[in-house]
């Protein structure tokens, strides 16, 4: 008989609600929940195809073990047993800085990677830890960071109730958001536009998102910076300022931004100058506005400038914390702030060979092949992955791939054998999603709309996994140095958390447990497993939470188990100044990291700006390359193409269905050419993720329609030097027909 069973969609940022229908212990159809408080029904193709990732049959269900080429099935315990011993033999011989951590992107879709994936690299006890943040996000939680004193305080945009949004280097029809998460953004889009509001998009591509503008502004890839500085410009310019209340700075923006008018600008972006000073004008009229810009605007030499630059515009135009404007989530799980802390700081520590600056705990992952090919003190000889493919997804792969086969040991925790784990001594396979908890301890900081939901797993374990908290939980003990007991108790780590959270609250006056015993409190706590009651402490400590009492109305794991489609908290709040974690409790509108980088902006104005240069593009039906093994989402026509803009193939003497040759400073692709006006002159396009051609893989969907790696184009010494994210779009290269074969 078949049933139903309610589930937050793990594979993007949207975090839809799911309706899964089961039967014989198998998913086999999925649709959007329409009684889903956050996502009222929207699901897109991924989402509609997560019964086929559960049950693809390339996905790993046992441990494996590598010895020479050869792999073998083992139990857990086996297998743990040689993670401990290979992980031992390397700290033995080399210390524990020669370990290094990389968390891939789809540890922020997981409880267990939310909980206990930072906890792994800590516990390792190296500064080598790395992510896929310095491949996507990371100037914005820099930019953040430097104005609030806290980089994950992030505003997003009030998509539904502004009246006007200037979108940059954003494709949300496609991706459906980044760092704004946002259910139904297509839907929402036309909402603006239906109550008479108005979008508008700067791409250097035409797109989806761009279909459904108002206005669409074509810019050279990696301008951003220029554009949004000669805005903030003519706000001053003509008197068109209303800032916020809590900013300190403003004069000294205005005094940097002087070298940056429309005029001058206007050659380095390639939008005129009226357009510049109209978009001014636009942001300041508007009843509420709200600027939002993502990875087109933040994988750029000028990234942490740009994400900068648009908060400054929300800020300078009244909409920083305003319904309508920019604004902060407040999660189930977080506690109120108390407005003022330590502030943030960068570079606290650099990596050995290139010297680049430590970013919140992490180094450029562009740079972990340096730490593994080049001898010396600290050379990386072990690597620890956690849902992470960097052999597609990172700059200078090619270099990282041949630099992972001489490594003493590597374990992987990831369902699949691909480019990177194929590499591992040990493979950790976590259960698939129908088989694994879900909530949101990431998305909830940049939701649209507050809201909390909790999906306990829709199937039972099979014979043979494990889940995958208990997976990390117990590689955290090994690292630490107590795998004894990690076999002895699986909650062993939960309880150790648990306690030391508990022991804070209880000791601080503002909590509404100080002064209860700490015992007690963790015995009232909700859940079958340790990362259950984990979740349950956080709701219950939270800003909606029951406090152990304080609020008998307030939020706890089990009100959420009792409401399947979740719990509506409503709409976003002003939150200033208690979200500010700045020495000074004001917004640092112009900290000096960022006034000194825009020396470096305008010493890069007069620079030539001809030739062709490479961006990249999302797919509704992708996800960088994590996806790219399900038949429902790699079905139809070829998407890894050279998008190709019809006046520039007839300058190269190329036509529609050509193969072309791409080079850039650091390597070469091959790619079927596709004539398309979407991109401006000038510009290319290939898609991010793709590149599934190297032996030793187990990923047979993939691996018949390979595409190429993008990243052989990228240079892996190209950065930003503030956040150091790898510079993946606006690349130079140069295109020729391909020789026939």
């Amino acid at each position: 008989m078949t049933e139903k069973a309610y589930r937050v969609c793990p594979l993007c940022e949207a975090t839809c609600g799911l309706e899964l229908t089961l039967d014989g212990g198998r998913i086999t159809a999925a649709r959007g929940d329409r009684a889903d408080v956050f996502s009222a029904g929207f699901v897109c193709p991924k989402g509609a195809a997560v019964g086929q990732l559960d049950n693809d049959p390339d996905r790993l269900r046992r441990p494996l073990v590598r010895t020479g080429t050869q792999w073998r099935e083992v139990d857990w315990e086996e297998a743990f047993a040689a993670v401990e011993q290979g992980f031992a033999a390397v700290v033995a011989r080399h210390g524990r800085q020669a370990v290094a951590t990389y968390l891939g992107n789809p540890n922020v879709h997981t409880v267990a990677g939310g909980l206990y994936a930072g906890a792994l690299a800590r516990a390792v006890g190296s500064t080598q830890v790395y992510s896929a943040s310095t491949v996507d996000q990371m100037p914005k939680h820099v930019s953040s960071g430097l104005l609030f004193g806290d980089p994950l305080a992030i505003p997003v945009p009030d998509l539904d109730r502004t009246d006007y949004l200037l979108m940059l280097g954003a494709n949300p029809l496609e991706s459906n958001g980044s760092l704004c998460t946002a259910a139904d953004f297509p839907g929402k889009l036309k909402a603006l536009r239906r109550r008479g509001g108005r979008l508008v998009v700067v791409d250097p591509r035409r797109t989806r998102t761009t279909d459904l503008a108002d206005r669409h502004l074509r810019i050279r890839p990696g301008s951003d910076a220029y554009l949004l500085a000669g805005i903030v410009h003519t706000l001053f310019a003509e008197k068109l300022t209303t800032p916020v209340d809590h900013l300190t700075g403003i004069d000294t923006v205005q005094r940097l931004t002087e070298p940056f008018p429309p005029e001058t600008v206007a050659a380095a972006c390639g939008i005129a100058a009226e357009d510049i000073r109209a978009l001014a004008r636009e942001l300041a009229a508007a009843p509420t506005a709200a600027v939002y810009a993502r990875i087109g605007t933040s994988t750029v030499e000028f990234g942490t400038l740009a994400s900068w630059l648009v908060d400054v515009l929300n800020a300078l135009t009244g909409n920083l914390d305003r319904p309508g404007g920019a604004m902060f989530p407040l999660a189930a799980r977080r506690r109120r702030g108390t407005g003022t802390g330590r502030g943030f700081t960068t570079g606290r520590w650099h990596s050995r060979v290139r010297k680049l600056p430590e970013v919140r705990g992490e180094l450029p992952a562009v740079t972990l092949a340096d730490e593994i090919a080049t001898p010396g003190e600290g050379q990386v000889r072990a690597l620890i992955t956690v849902a992470g493919n960097p052999v597609l997804s990172v700059p200078g792969g090619d270099r990282l791939d041949t630099a992972l086969a001489d490594l003493d040991f590597m374990v992987s925790v990831d369902p699949y054998l691909n480019e990177t784990t194929r590499h591992a001594h040990v493979v950790l396979p976590p259960p698939p999603p129908g088989r694994s908890a879900h909530f949101d301890l990431a998305f909830g900081d940049l939701a649209v709309r507050n809201t909390a939901r909790y999906s306990p797993p829709p199937l039972p374990l099979e014979d043979g996994e494990l889940d995958e908290c208990r997976i990390l939980s117990r590689l955290v003990l090994i690292a630490a140095g107590q795998a004894a007991a990690a076999a002895a108790d699986p909650d062993a780590l939960d309880n150790t958390v648990i306690a030391g959270v508990l022991a804070k609250a209880v000791a601080d006056p503002a909590s509404p447990v100080h002064g209860r015993d700490p015992a007690e409190l963790a015995a009232a706590l909700h859940g079958a497993t340790g990362s259950e009651r984990q979740i349950d402490l956080m709701l219950r400590l939270g800003a909606y939470g029951e406090g152990f009492g304080a609020d008998p109305e307030g939020l706890t794991l089990a009100r959420l188990l009792d409401a399947p489609h979740g719990i509506d908290l409503g709409p976003l709040r002003p939150r200033l100044p208690e979200v500010l974690r700045t020495p000074s409790g004001r917004i640092e509108l112009c900290p000096e990291p960022l006034a000194a980088d825009l020396d470096r902006l305008r010493a890069a104005l007069p620079e030539r700006r001809d030739g062709l240069v490479l961006v990249g593009r999302r797919h509704l039906r992708s996800n960088n390359s994590w996806l790219h093994n399900l038949p429902a989402l790699t079905r139809g026509s070829n998407r890894c193409t050279l998008h190709l803009h019809p006046e520039d193939a007839a300058a190269l003497g190329l036509a529609d269905g050509d193969t072309a040759r791409v080079r850039s400073r650091t390597g070469e692709v091959t790619a079927p050419v596709e004539l398309t006006e979407d991109v401006m002159p000038g510009v290319v396009s290939l898609p991010h993720g793709w590149g599934h051609d190297r032996p030793g893989t187990r990923m047979q969907v993939a691996a018949a329609v390979p595409g190429v790696n993008v990243n052989r184009l990228t240079d892996p010494g190209a950065v930003d030097p503030l956040s150091g994210t790898a510079v993946l779009n606006g690349v130079p290269v140069r295109i020729e027909r391909a020789a026939a074969v």
